[in-house]
């Protein structure tokens, strides 16, 4: 169930309102004039969002790339892999 707080509950509340975050992972719904304004989450809370939306992004590219018919063979991919680490590009 999310968390809803009041923008005035943020302002006098803001250390409860962060450690709630910082320990659930959780983001808090603040509301203005009772309705929904804002989301509040910690720092590692939002990275770790933004990294899962950028692997989203990747992916859905790759499905793209696939259906246009560029695709290689595994291997080739791993030995282009292997060889960037080699020379430090990874």
């Amino acid at each position: 169930m999310p968390n809803i707080k009041s923008s005035t509950e943020l302002r006098n509340n803001y250390n409860d309102i962060s450690a709630f975050c910082h320990e659930s992972r959780e983001p808090v719904f603040i509301t203005k004039n009772g309705q929904g304004d804002l989301a509040v989450m910690s720092i590692e809370t939002f990275e770790a969002l933004s990294g899962k939306l950028e692997l989203y992004k990747l992916l859905d590219a790759g499905r793209e790339s696939v259906k246009a018919g560029k695709k290689r063979p595994l291997h080739e991919v791993m030995k282009d892999i292997k060889r960037g680490i080699s020379d430090g590009q990874i």
